[in-house]
Order: structure tokens, then sequence, then C-alpha cells
């Protein structure tokens, strides 16, 4: 029988005190157990280290690994470090809010059963959020529609991905730096995985669940980030209009979604007076 290939999930952290031992602990209750889940400590000046050494202590056995990228502050520098350093076969790459489903690595296994494939995507579920799984199958049919849109540009998304080790090794010295912190580092992967021909899934049975903080943004600081897929295709010299389909959904949704996630926050504040 040949052997499942290894699972590596590389997790990015700056100050994640709060998010970080829920995210670690989803990715070690899995049905099929990672090889090593790689905390990235970027600079952290919270108690994200604290936590992640207290989590080993609790789980000696567990494959959890500590890792500190202290020589460039960023979350491109932090994932390259992570995935540099990573063993597995697959290299899982989430977020520190990431709070993955129980079989999100079978599935990620399952996915990569097609040697074509170099890379994969999913869909999120945001837990604080109304209507958890309602908003999981509306994520999910958006993330499809895209990929007709988009045609044959396949788009990863940061929070919920994995790639071979193989592709990295492919694309890992053309990756963009970004020093200036303006583009989205999962759409540049992405570019840089189609300018090499290595193909992109989507599974919708690749589900993660994570934050909606990013909604908690005011509107200028929101339309500034849904901005980095403009300046990310500047930056490639991408003048597609399909692949502006992702900034039309983002930018149009905002005012409902930021409604709905002020009324949660709301509610929770008051469940605690």
């Amino acid at each position: 029988m040949v052997p499942l290939p290894t699972v590596s999930i590389v997790i990015p952290a700056y100050n994640e005190q709060d998010t970080i031992k829920a995210c670690v602990l989803a990715a070690l209750d899995q049905t099929v157990a990672p090889h090593e889940i790689i905390v990235v400590d970027n600079k952290s000046t919270d108690a994200t280290a604290a936590v992640v050494r207290a989590l080993q202590n609790a789980y000696p056995e567990a494959p959890i690994v500590y890792l500190q990228q202290d020589e460039l502050q960023g979350l491109i520098p932090t994932r390259n470090f992570g995935l540099d350093h990573a063993t597995g076969d697959i290299l899982g790459r989430i977020d520190a809010d990431s709070v993955l489903e129980p079989t999100w690595v079978a599935e990620v296994i399952r996915a990569f059963d097609d040697p074509q494939v170099a890379a994969c995507t999913g869909p999120v579920l945001y837990y604080d959020m109304p209507l958890r799984r309602f908003g999981h199958i509306a994520d999910d049919a958006i993330r499809r529609a895209m990929i007709v849109i988009t045609r044959d540009y396949h788009l990863l998304f940061g929070s919920n991905m994995a790639l071979r080790k193989t592709a990295w090794e492919a694309i890992r010295d053309e990756a963009c730096l970004d020093p200036d912190d303006e583009l989205h580092e999962d759409i540049d992967l992405s570019i840089h995985l189609h300018e090499k021909g290595l193909a992109i899934a989507y599974s919708s049975e690749m589900v993660t669940g994570m934050s909606a903080r990013r909604l908690d943004d005011n509107p200028r600081q929101y339309y500034n980030y849904v901005m980095r897929f403009e300046r990310t295709y500047k930056k490639h010299k991408i003048r597609s209009v399909t692949l502006r389909a992702p900034m039309a959904v983002l930018l149009s949704a905002y005012p409902a979604l930021k409604a709905m996630r002020q009324n949660e926050l709301r509610k929770e504040a008051k469940a605690l007076e």
C-alpha cells in the first residue's frame, strides 16, 4: 500500500495570544493526524510564545513546533520561513485565527490524490458571525462561482490553502516579498503557480473556520484591503477584467456584512453584562 502523503500545517503569528490556542488545538483534533504543526512567531510582544509553549507542555507527544522569525517584520517573510522549514509532502498554510474542521487534513490529502494538483484551497465558516452554516454555504457557492468567472486563474485563499512542497520549491525564489505590505500574498502565490503551469484545485470539503474581524475595519481600511487585489495584479501586469470580480463581490457585500457583524458583537456584549 502506498503511504499517505504527510501534511505540515504552517501558522504565521504576530500577537495572536487570543486565537492561537484554539487554532493549534483544532489542528491537533484531526481525523488524520498532521505531520507537524508549525507556529512561526514574528516578533510578538504579547503572550503568543507562552501560549504555544504551554500547549507543547500539555501535549508532549503532539508534533507542535514553535519557531521564531525575528529578521523581518511581516506576513510574507514569516510565511516563507515556515514553509521553508516544513518537512511534509504537502504544506498547509492557515492564519492564527483559523479553526480547522476535524476532517481538514483528510480532505487535503484527498484533494492531492490527483497528481496534477499543485495547490488547493477551500471555503471558510465565519465562527463569529450569525447564521454560520448558511454563511459557509454562501461562501462556498461564491468561491465556486469565482472559479468559473476567473477562468484560467484559480485563486488561493491564505486562511485555507495547501500546496505541494515541490510546488513551493518551484516558486519560492520568485514569490514577491512585498516589503511595503501592499499586496495580497495568497493572490501573488496563485499568479506565480499559474505562470509555472501548476494547477490550483478547489475543494468544498476542505473547510476551516475563521474570524470575521476584518469587518471591524472602517470603510477606508476595508477598501484599502480590497484594493490589494488591484495592486497585486498591477505588480504582475495583469489586466484581466474577470479577475476584478472578487473585488466587486467584497466591496458590494461589505455594508450588509458589517451590519451583521456589529449586531453580533452587540449581542455578545449584552450577554456579558
